[in-house]
């Protein structure tokens, strides 16, 4: 999976103030990202706000993207949820025509345990059509995904990778010493990505990178080549909004930064809500 090594953006969804589907801003956004370094994107993660798309505005989100794409870069779609043959059924009956792969974040709000977590992820890849990369970040599912978890799972075929965003280097650590050769780890958290690839990473799937991504996706590049001093310097110059942007919720924190840049506005559907005016005027300060 040559095409998941490097920077993945989680885009956004973009709305105008009447919480419909901005496009126009959506097409902006993706031709920016690909003139800037991006390697691959996922559609429909959380950070799109999928969880407030209906089905007609999902299948209109990934026609805009893949219109706009044009087969530039990869795209990985999000698939997940927290009931096993509902998510089953949606890998399914999803039109995955133009996909690499599936991201799958670990069931949420249920908190099953770690043999219910690997029973989830192994039914889901007995009839994947797509290679599954499976998802931990414990501040959004409630549950950790425990590194031995995670390597059990590396063994099953069409599971190819993990985005990491427990923020435990000793967990990321674990599992890049002892996964299979082939099995990518992929950092799910901004801010620690650069130690992250120092330790062995593959790369990331961002966040930050709407509003750096020549930096950033520099950073990763620069990192993934063995040249740490620029990547170091790269990373110290973006870490800042890569932790800023999580300060009052996400997507909105990046949202700010995108609407400064003229790309889009900063509406996020409820039940989130913009950032705080304190974190706003931050988030305004340092678009590059």
């Amino acid at each position: 999976m040559k095409e998941l090594i490097g920077t993945g953006t989680a885009l956004i969804t973009p709305f105008k103030t009447d919480f419909s589907i901005d496009f126009e801003a959506l097409t902006a956004i993706v031709n920016h990202q690909i003139q800037n370094g991006t390697d691959y994107f996922v559609v429909l993660g959380t950070t799109g706000e999928s969880a407030t798309l209906s089905n007609d505005e999902k299948r209109q989100v990934i026609d805009c993207i893949k219109k706009a794409n044009a087969g530039r870069i990869p795209l990985v779609l999000g698939i997940g949820g927290n009931d096993t043959s509902k998510v089953h059924e949606e890998f399914q009956n999803t039109d995955l025509e133009g996909f690499c792969a599936v991201l799958s974040v670990s069931p949420y709000y249920n908190k099953p345990n770690q043999e219910g977590i690997f029973r989830h992820y192994q039914t889901l890849s007995q009839d994947s059509p797509l290679p599954i990369i499976i998802y931990n970040v414990p501040g959004r599912t409630g549950s950790n995904m425990t590194a031995e978890t995670q390597l059990r799972l590396a063994e099953l075929p069409n599971i190819v990778a993990t985005k990491e965003a427990s923020g435990n280097l000793e967990q990321v650590m674990k599992i890049i010493s002892k996964k299979p050769t082939d099995f990518l780890v992929i950092s799910g958290d901004d801010a620690l990505t650069f130690p992250m690839i120092a330790a062995g990473a593959s790369g990331v799937i961002s966040v930050i990178n709407h509003a750096y991504p020549k930096q950033f996706s520099g950073m990763v590049r620069a990192a993934l080549n063995g040249d740490f001093t620029t990547a170091r310097s790269l990373h110290y110059d973006t870490m800042e909004g890569a932790m800023e942007i999580f300060a009052d919720g996400s997507p909105g924190g990046i949202k700010v930064m995108l609407n400064q840049m003229g790309l889009c506005q900063t509406t996020v559907r409820p039940p989130l809500y913009g950032v705080n005016a304190q974190v706003e005027q931050k988030l305004r300060s340092l678009v590059k």
